[in-house]
């Protein structure tokens, strides 16, 4: 059974960073892509930041661009996210997601999901 299991949400003041991590487990998660997605409350759920362990590449969304990391530790199965410079706007649940394929960093894309960690930003 693919299980993904994110860690490291909280409460934040703006401008900190954080650092959330997903364990992934049940499949040959290499093979796979990775993404990052959050959902405030009333909104959609929208992507963060995408990994392709195959093809080493990354994709990050505008709105979290040049101040997230996103990276892959295959000795612990679990992918990390970092993200500096946390903004208000920042708040909401934080998914760990995956799709068996290369695909798009899209919410429809995912096939597998965690349950969520809260991350929440205050000023």
């Amino acid at each position: 059974e693919v299980q993904l299991v994110e860690s490291g949400g909280g409460l934040v003041q703006a401008g900190a960073s954080l650092t959330l991590s997903c364990v992934v487990s049940g499949f040959t998660w290499p093979d796979h892509y990775i993404g990052w997605f959050r959902q405030a409350p009333g909104k959609e759920r929208e992507a963060v930041s995408c990994i392709s362990p195959a093809y080493n590449t990354k994709y990050y969304a505008p709105s979290v661009r040049g101040r997230t990391t996103v990276s892959l530790n295959s000795a612990k199965n679990t992918t990390s996210l970092q993200m500096n410079n946390l903004r208000p706007e920042d708040t909401a649940v934080y998914y760990c997601a995956a799709t068996t394929y290369n695909s798009r960093c899209e919410t429809d894309a995912m096939d597998y999901w965690g349950k969520g960690t809260p991350v929440t930003v205050s000023s």
